[in-house]
């Protein structure tokens, strides 16, 4: 990876990342803007409803707004060392400040981050799949059938759609057609709004059968209102959950280097209205989604959608769209894991099929494995959310910008680096150590 001069040297926000070089037309404002919200947007959408469910509404809105004003923040200092050091990776940047331990330790926290990713996404199959299938049956339709086993139906998808794609060397036509991913989950969001008067609350107390499970909902007129402010154990999975929702920072330095005009005032303002964009899809999403069900809400919010109107046109077009969004992005997130791996292993030795193929091999079966044993997503969430994600997010901007930048520790850039470090630390070891120990208490 190339640097470009003396690290010293003054950048201000103006500076052209590639000032001196000739460079081809690259992606312009809003292309970029749609990038890094399809990175941003994920299966995260689907468990905010839950995380607003366990800190109460005002609670969740100022996590929320802290959260993302700190992946803002973030990003900041990130694209701050890309212009002093000229590197536009992150595993670089780890290189850069803390050597080979530091590169070794961001290829680590991106393969954790994406096999998480990856798993969260086969748990929405596993999980609505089988939904998607009795929708489309006859009201009348009973019995359990081959069809409507989750983990079956999982094996069978990634064996016969997602390992096919996933193995092939070069993947790029499913960069095209995931940008639909981002209008999936926009719709998802007006389908959420749009079912907040569809389901009465209380929540009519009759017995339903979902995917061969009884279930009877037991609602009263004190779960209709809204709580502001709401703590327990479950709110321990909110900011991780929050975290893993906005992560998107492996993405942004590719992202930057191929902007139109690249230079850190422009991507920055690229960064902030794609967080901004995502901010009002997810608040929408988990405020109008916890307004539907309150203390009821699923951790996976579709489900609560099952229950009640398995066979409503909208449901079943949302969830087909979901389903289509998570096929075509998994095959996606798989092809950084791998590159991780692999260079962990082998480092920039010759590419090798017996390698390429045994590795993806693996790390489908371990994501697979994950997804059929993991009993909520989240616990995913939680686990993913307060470890790496906090660690990409928050930790590792902060501890790369203190080791790296050259500007005195009482500027105000350091000090909210440290900030930064000292959030992210606090945030993912308590929120994982609440989360262990009420595991501990269930079991």
């Amino acid at each position: 990876m190339s640097i470009n001069g003396n690290e010293n040297t003054e950048v201000t926000d103006e500076t052209p990342l590639l000032s001196n070089q000739s460079r081809s037309k690259g992606a312009s404002f809003a292309s970029s803007v749609f990038n890094l919200m399809n990175a941003i947007m994920g299966s995260g959408i689907l468990g905010l409803a839950y995380a607003m469910a366990s800190t109460g509404i005002v609670s969740f809105c100022i996590l929320l707004v802290l959260v993302s004003s700190l992946a803002g923040y973030s990003i900041h200092l990130l694209l701050k060392l890309c212009d002093q050091t000229g590197i536009n990776s992150y595993e670089d940047l780890g290189g850069r400040a803390l050597q080979k331990p530091g590169k070794v330790l961001v290829a680590v926290a991106i393969l954790i981050q994406n096999v998480g990713a990856m798993s969260s996404y086969l748990f929405i199959l596993k999980s609505e799949l089988p939904a998607t299938i009795t929708s489309f049956l006859s009201p009348d339709h009973s019995g359990q059938t081959w069809y409507q086993d989750g983990r079956l139906l999982l094996i069978l998808v990634t064996l016969c759609v997602i390992l096919p794609l996933a193995i092939l060397p070069k993947i790029g036509f499913l960069g095209y057609t995931s940008s639909l991913a981002f209008f999936f989950m926009l719709y998802f969001a007006i389908v959420v709004v749009v079912k907040k008067w569809s389901i009465p609350c209380p929540l009519p107390q009759n017995l339903t059968t979902f995917l061969g499970v009884s279930q009877v909902s037991n609602s009263s007129d004190s779960d209709c209102t809204p709580k502001l402010f709401v703590i327990s154990s479950r709110s321990a999975y909110a900011i991780p959950t929050m975290a893993f929702s906005f992560l998107c920072h492996t993405a942004v330095l590719p992202i930057y280097c191929e902007l139109d005009r690249p230079n850190k005032a422009r991507m920055q303002n690229v960064a902030n209205v794609s967080i901004s964009l995502s901010f009002l899809v997810y608040l929408i999403s988990a405020l109008f989604g916890y307004l539907t069900f309150y203390a009821h809400v699923d951790s996976e919010l579709l489900l609560g959608y099952d229950a009640y109107m398995p066979h409503d046109i909208l449901v079943m077009t949302v969830r087909l769209a979901i389903l289509i969004a998570v096929l075509l992005t998994v095959p996606l997130i798989h092809f950084p894991a791998r590159k991780a791996v692999i260079l962990l292993l082998r480092g920039n030795r010759p590419f090798s099929w017996l390698i390429h193929i045994a590795t993806t091999v693996v790390i489908l079966g371990t994501v697979l494995m994950l997804a059929i044993l993991v009993p909520d997503i989240r616990n995913v969430f939680g686990v993913v959310g307060s470890t790496t994600s906090s660690c990409l997010l928050f930790v590792f901007p902060g501890i790369f910008y203190l080791k790296i930048s050259p500007h005195p520790l009482r500027s105000f850039d350091s000090i909210g680096a440290m900030a930064l470090v000292v959030f992210g630390l606090i945030m993912g070891v308590s929120s994982f150590s609440i989360i262990i120990f009420t595991w501990i208490q269930s079991s």
